[in-house]
């Protein structure tokens, strides 16, 4: 039998254009925006608890969130692009699901309704929401614009 290789990400040998160079960091900035003020905020969270505290899920939200941020600028690849987009949205609708309803205790996570909007909160739905956008866009439109028209399945007429 014949082994393969390891699978790799592949190295970024690719030219990137401006627009793609823009979105790119637009997104790890968003991404970075939201992991740093999770990160500040997280202490101030540690007494809402369940089996995991409020605190804990901040602390990983600031992980994930500056390793997409990094991902999107150092891997630039559709992987790292859909990291950027799950992180941003996931943490964005778990925003204005706290903010809206209040679901009470699920299973080992506390009750994290908080229904205020203060400056924090503005900042990060925001810096979610943009960062959300452009890893949309890296993902749709920027991949779509790099094919031919072959690749995407479409003949020339």
């Amino acid at each position: 039998m014949r082994s393969h290789p390891p699978l790799r990400p592949l190295p970024c040998t690719g030219r990137i254009t401006p627009v793609q160079a823009v979105l790119r960091i637009v997104t790890a900035a968003g991404l970075a925006v939201n992991a740093q003020v999770h990160a500040r905020l997280a202490d101030q969270y540690d007494v809402v608890t369940e089996s995991i505290s409020q605190g804990t899920l901040f602390r990983l939200e600031a992980a994930l969130a500056a390793l997409a941020a990094l991902l999107v600028l150092v891997w630039r690849s559709r992987p790292a692009d859909t990291f950027a987009l799950a992180v941003s949205l996931g943490g964005l609708a778990l925003l204005l699901i706290y903010r809206y309803f209040d679901i009470g205790v699920l299973g080992p996570f506390p009750d994290m309704y908080e229904p205020l909007w203060f400056t924090d909160k503005t900042v990060i739905a925001v810096a979610q929401a943009v960062s959300a956008l452009t890893a949309l866009i890296l993902l749709v439109w920027v991949r779509g614009r790099g094919r031919s028209g072959a690749e995407r399945g479409m003949e020339h007429v």
